[in-house]
Order: structure tokens, then sequence, then C-alpha cells
């Protein structure tokens, strides 16, 4: 069906689409007066009222001012579902479940290892396999093994030498979601996954060389570990072909639940199953396997950073302190609870390009490779107004076929090294496609969960040397 889809304002920093037709909820969109505009441009809003159509929605179909079209759900959605009438959708955590973020700080300041860093940055290029199928050949699991990665998540990488358990402390859900089920994955799926273990894989996944440009927040920065000028490292990746494929083997399996269970969808994108149904359950398991497996992928991806830093710059561990601040995923259903008119009910949020921030959690937000990247903490006000969510990142605005139209001419690698940033990348279409410009400004949508209160600035991040799958 058609829906109104011009956003009422109802702050400066929330607009609504009000409930109509077979819309079970209001839409509710944060974003700004500059950001709102852009957004309108895009299908991300018909995505958002289609949501709030899904059975046992509660309050509303939310969308963060990173928003941007999607499967299904937009980029950048989160909707809650009562755990006995509603359901679970995939299109609600897209296809690279548990695609997140892990910061690394450290003892060095950017001024110490600002001459080295092109030197630095083809290293970990060379230790970190990127790019579209990229692989280890040094690391193939059996499936014994795999199976052991996809039920233990980073706790398995950590128990074979790949860090310790500092970092797992670090770890949301404590590096593994603990529903996993390895025997609900495909052996296709297992088959993708055996030698992906530890690669960075392509699209907008990256390695960054950053350091803390501004701290806005002393007390909470010091608590993190965070200070002025520091050198730090993000790493923003998922579960690969593994995860990719989980995902469309169970959208086949709630296309037909959705017949099954007579779902009716605005969208066969929006194909789901009742949360206690077979095929809802199995889903989730499915998916608490591919998150396993990503978190254990940031987790063997920060060890070799760690090997390449100890080794080029002949610092020890100690010396260098490259530890883990905080690891958090951006595409996940995870069951919490939740107050509603003063009852605190069991609800199963998706979030789609969104990020939990519960109160007092870090919060990681990577921008593009041309500006910077921001540390927040969660609050109590996310928990009461968004269901302890907030943004992403900085959201599309170009598709990728755009971006390469728009970069036509031009050399961005040479651009970005002007402005004191050097970019690696598996092709010259992987740099062109995240070109700056194809990105919303990661600032903008900061101000808005930061005035908003859904999470607080901590910290700037700036980049000086990245590397793109």
């Amino acid at each position: 069906m058609s829906y109104n889809l011009k956003p009422q304002k109802v702050d400066d920093y929330v607009w609504k689409i009000p409930r109509e037709g077979k819309m079970r909820v209001d839409g509710i969109i944060f974003a700004s007066e500059k950001l709102i505009n852009t957004i309108k441009a895009d299908e991300a809003l018909k995505q958002v009222a289609n949501v709030a159509t899904l059975p046992g929605i509660v309050k509303a179909s939310f969308a963060m001012p990173d928003i941007h079209w999607g499967y299904g759900f937009p980029i950048g959605g989160v909707a809650a579902f009562d755990v006995d009438d509603g359901v679970v959708s995939p299109g609600g955590v897209g296809y690279d479940i548990s695609c997140g973020v892990r910061l690394m700080s450290s003892e060095l300041r950017i001024n110490e290892v600002r001459k080295k860093i092109p030197d630095l940055l083809q290293i970990l290029f060379r230790e970190i396999p990127t790019g579209v199928g990229s692989h280890r050949r040094d690391l193939r699991l059996k499936k014994e093994e795999l199976n052991c990665v996809l039920e233990k998540g980073a706790t398995w990488a950590a128990q074979h030498g790949f860090g310790d358990k500092a970092d797992i402390d670090k770890m949301e859900e404590g590096g593994c979601i603990r529903n996993a089920d390895a025997s609900l994955v495909s052996e296709r799926a297992l088959e993708r996954g055996h030698d992906q273990l530890g690669t960075l894989g392509s699209g907008n996944h990256f390695a960054e060389i950053q350091y803390v440009e501004e701290i806005y927040d002393n007390n909470e920065a010091s608590r993190l570990g965070l200070f002025k000028d520091q050198l730090v490292i993000s790493v923003h990746t998922g579960s690969r072909g593994l995860g990719y494929q989980i995902c469309d083997d169970y959208l086949d399996i709630m296309a037909r639940a959705s017949q099954k269970y007579h779902i009716e969808l605005p969208d066969r994108q929006l194909c789901s199953a009742p949360i206690n149904s077979p095929e809802g359950k199995e889903y989730l398991s499915a998916m608490a396997a591919a998150a396993n497996f990503a978190m254990a992928n940031r987790q063997m991806i920060a060890h070799y950073i760690r090997e390449v830093f100890e080794k080029f710059l002949r610092r020890s561990p100690s010396d260098l302190g490259l530890k883990t601040v905080y690891d958090v995923s951006h595409n996940l259903a995870k069951f919490e609870e939740h107050r509603i008119g003063g009852i605190s009910r069991r609800l199963l949020v998706h979030r789609k390009g969104a990020t939990r921030a519960s109160p007092g959690q870090p919060v990681l937000i990577p921008g593009d490779m041309g500006r910077c990247s921001y540390v927040l903490i969660g609050t109590k006000k996310a928990m009461d107004l968004s269901f302890g969510s907030t943004c992403h990142g900085a959201g599309r605005v170009m598709s990728r076929n755009e971006a390469k139209r728009r970069a036509k001419g031009r050399n961005i690698v040479s651009e970005l090294a002007k402005r004191g940033i050097e970019v690696i990348g598996a092709s010259s279409d992987t740099i062109v496609e995240e070109m700056p410009e194809a990105y919303k400004d990661v600032s903008d949508v900061v101000d808005v969960v930061d005035s908003l209160g859904i999470s607080t600035k901590v910290a700037k991040l700036v980049p000086v040397g990245c590397i793109k799958g």
C-alpha cells in the first residue's frame, strides 16, 4: 500500500510517520532538519512504514539519523517485537550478521609513528586479507573446529592464542551469543567460512589507524583509557561469506514460513516467522552462530594487528599497550528486557545498522575514511526512547555506481594523501565506491544522537591510515 511519507516534525530531532492503514505503530525518525531532507529522498521511509505493519511490533518502527535503504528493513532501523505474538525477520538483521566495530587503544602518541604510517599500512594490508572472497592460506578450519567457533565465538580465538581474556571482557555479550547451534548452519555456509576467519572482506569494511583529536568527556575518556593525540585502531567487519549464506538460506525458509503462518507482508523482503515457531527459533540460533563467527573474526584481526605493530615498531606488548576498548555489533536481533508503560516486557529487538547503547556502554561510530569517527557512551534515555539503541555510522547517500560516476577522472587516494590520510584498497573500485562524499557527514549524524541524549560524545577519532576491502 502507499503511505503518507511526509514526516511530521515532533521536535528538533524527532519526526513521525503517523500510523495509518495496516501500520500497527507509528514510524519514528531521529534526524535534524539538515538530515531529514536527505532521508526524504531515499526509499527508506517507506521501509520504516512497512516494518510498522509486522505482527507484535511494540511502541514504534524506529529509524536512526544514518538511515538509508536496505533489504526489507532500512539500514539504521530498530524494531522490537513481543516474544509471545511477535515475529523475527532476517531482513531486520541483514546479510552481514554481526557486522560491528572493535576499537583498540595504545600507549603511543600519533607523532611517534606518523612518518611510519605508509610502511606500517603496507604490512597490515599484507597480513590481513581484504577484498571480495579474501581468505587465509595459513588458517583453514576443519568442520569440527569451525563448529566450535560458531558456538564459542571470540572465546575460541582467545583459547587458541589469538588474544586473551582481557579482550573477551571488553566485548558485547562476552564475545559469544549463547544460543548458537552450529548444526543449523548449512554445508554451503560452512564451506564459505572455513578459511575466512581473520579476514576483513570487502565493501565498507576497514582497519584504520586513527588518533584521538578531541575529548568531550574527560571522566569517560579516562575510564575507557583514551587520551588526546593517542594512536588508536578501529576494525569494522562482520561474518563474511558465512553470515551472508546463513541469511540467504533462512530467507527461503522464512518466505515459506510467512505463508504457513499467514503473515501478511507489504514487502516480501520482510519475510518472517513467529519468534516461538520452529523456523523462528532455528533462525535465531543460526544467526547467533554467524554472530560468534563475526566476533571471533574481529578478535583474530586484532591479534594480527598487534603482531604487526610489535614486529614493525620493535616494541614489547606492554610498551605498545594495544588493548581492546570495546567490540560491539550493529546487525543483530537480541532478547532484552524493556519497560513499556511502566511494565517490564521481554522483547526481541532487531537492530539493523544500529548500535546497542545501554547505560555506560561504549558506543563506536565509524565515519568515512576521509573524515572522522566517534566514541560515545550509552544512556538511560536510550533505554526509555529507543530500546537502548543509537546510530551505527554515517549512512550512505550515494549508490556505489553513483559514487563511481561522480569520481570519474579523480584520484581519490591522492586526494586523501594530500589531507594526511594514507589509503590502500583491494581494488581501485572499492576506494572510489567508499569515497567520503558517498556518505553523510558522520558528525551531523552523531550530533543528533548526542543532542537527543540516546548516546553522548566522549571522543573524536581522526584517520591517518586505512586499509579497505
